[in-house]
């Protein structure tokens, strides 16, 4: 592992008058794929909303690519390299695969050309001139992180990716997120299936009542069973 890419220093975040994020704290390395875990409602997708800007009463520190995002507008956020693929994905229900995915603008050097996404994701050069309506829930999450490929983040955040989805679709994905990997490509995933996870991240965050309460690598999972057992209930 290299240096941070994205550091996070104790994030504070509301959604109106509701106190949401209690001073969140993380690092992930270049290249390095971290996942947080967490039950429902204990703030992961909002960490991923906050470092991304969508949030914005917000307090703390988030440098990237040692550039101060907590002040910077959405657009100079994509820019810097951050991307996000939520987990309602947002595909364009009119609009074709190839469309949806030449839609969004590159924003830096290094992105994946169309070819090479329809080799990562072979069902979407199948479906190329499909309608968003036409494509299986599985097909979608592929479009969506296959859009962020596109534009050169440098950084992926990708919400729920497994959620509702069929095992050997999972398979699939997690196939990928092992190649990116091997590409340099740095994620910050959140999920709530364990198993899944285990095998594609190199570290992981565990996350309860909007604070992080545990942060550990791959190889002390054995030791961390126990927390995980009674947070998650694995």
């Amino acid at each position: 592992m290299t240096a941070s890419l994205l550091q996070v220093t104790d994030l504070q975040a509301w959604y109106g008058e509701s106190h949401v994020l209690h001073g969140v704290n993380l690092t992930v390395a270049q290249g390095e794929m971290i996942c947080i875990l967490g039950r429902n409602g204990m703030g992961k997708t909002t960490t991923l909303r906050t470092i991304m800007g969508l949030l914005r009463k917000r307090s703390g520190q988030i440098t990237f690519d040692g550039q101060d995002m907590m002040r910077a507008p959405l657009h100079r956020v994509a820019h810097a390299g951050l991307g996000f693929v939520p987990e309602e994905r947002g595909i364009f229900a009119t609009l074709s695969v190839e469309e949806n995915l030449t839609l969004p603008p590159i924003v830096a050097p290094g992105g994946m050309s169309i070819d090479e996404i329809y080799d990562l994701f072979p069902n979407l050069a199948e479906r190329r001139k499909s309608p968003g309506t036409k494509l299986s829930g599985g097909e979608q999450q592929m479009l969506a992180m296959a859009r962020i490929l596109r534009t050169g983040a440098k950084c992926i955040l990708l919400d729920e990716p497994t959620e509702g989805l069929a095992p050997v679709i999972i398979q699939r994905i997690g196939e990928v997120l092992v190649q990116l990997k091997s590409r340099g490509m740095t994620v910050v995933l959140v999920e709530q299936n364990f198993r899944f996870a285990s095998k594609v991240a190199d570290r992981f965050y565990l996350m309860d009542h909007g604070r992080m309460i545990a942060d550990f690598p791959v190889s002390d999972l054995t030791a961390n069973m126990e927390l995980l057992n009674k947070e998650l209930g694995i």
